[in-house]
């Protein structure tokens, strides 16, 4: 068992709800931690993005990478999208054991075919059988009680979209019979996200995906927990918060040789700021007590 999981569980059992920031690096995840949320997410989209390709072409292995640095920099824990488990019920087990080993603190899994299509990103679902998910979910689980039992599997259904809510709820249900900690679909509407959370049999968590285009409504932390989710994926806050405002800073130094949006007493504050993020001053601190501290005399 690692510490990670465990005190994901502790917060999930204190009913505490979390807002898990979707991140790529390890940067970004402490940034996440120092400004006082409770845990961080790895999402696909973000992964995809930041390698410059998409979602459904990343490898098991490439999602780990990134989630295990984004974890590794951080006290708090970091979920981590899993995708269709990379492969077959088999393959999901070894997804959930490699994801432990990294020391990630929970997944979710999902009812896509694999490998996933770029269609995904136009929400066309290639949703596979019932049964074969609840199957991904019910090895995932084995794994999990096997390897560490308060890692956190979560069962995500794609289904909501092209087949309805009722069908997305069975799937939820289902994978929760075999084990499944949390749930997580997709809701149309308001109505849809309030009705989600009375017919599912585990709590479930929101993914507030900024940026669609298919009308999947935005809600805030409150109308959240007052409907009953106990968390929310924010899928797309860092990298396309952080894209928008690149671009737009490279876009004016490359037209005008200048970048006038940040003082210069901003650079040295953000500059600062990294600093002590990254914990520079005890490396200070280090050297000046050994190399530094040798080289004096």
């Amino acid at each position: 068992m690692s510490s990670s999981s465990r005190a994901l569980r502790e917060h999930l059992s204190a009913g505490r709800f979390l807002w898990l920031p979707a991140v790529y690096d390890p940067i970004g995840a402490r940034l996440v931690e120092s400004t006082g949320f409770e845990a961080a997410y790895v999402g696909g989209f973000v992964t995809g993005g930041s390698l410059a390709v998409t979602e459904p072409l990343l490898t098991m292995t490439e999602q780990i990478q990134v989630a295990g640095a984004a974890a590794g920099a951080v006290d708090i824990p970091v979920l981590a999208d899993a995708g269709a488990g990379f492969g077959e019920p088999l393959h999901t087990m070894r997804t959930v054991r490699e994801f432990i080993r990294a020391g990630i603190a929970g997944i979710h899994i999902e009812d896509q075919l694999y490998p996933k299509r770029a269609h995904y990103h136009k929400y066309v679902a290639h949703a596979i059988p019932v049964e074969e998910f609840v199957a991904k979910i019910q090895f995932a689980c084995r794994e999990r009680d096997a390897v560490d039992p308060d890692f956190v599997i979560i069962a995500r259904t794609d289904t909501c979209r092209s087949e309805g809510l009722e069908e997305a709820v069975l799937r939820i249900n289902r994978a929760a019979e075999v084990g499944a900690d949390l749930g997580l679909l997709f809701p149309r509407d308001a109505e849809e996200a309030k009705q989600a959370t009375r017919d599912c049999k585990i709590p479930l968590v929101y993914v507030q995906s900024r940026g669609n285009r298919d009308g999947r409504p935005l809600f805030s932390r409150q109308e959240l927990e007052d409907m009953g989710y106990v968390a929310c994926i924010d899928a797309q806050i860092m990298l396309c918060t952080a894209f928008h405002y690149l671009k737009e800073a490279l876009t004016e130094l490359r037209s005008t040789g200048r970048y006038e949006k940040l003082s210069n007493a901003d650079f040295v504050k953000s500059r600062h700021d990294l600093e002590t993020l990254i914990r520079l001053e005890e490396y200070y601190e280090i050297e000046a007590m050994t190399v530094e501290h040798s080289e004096d005399k």
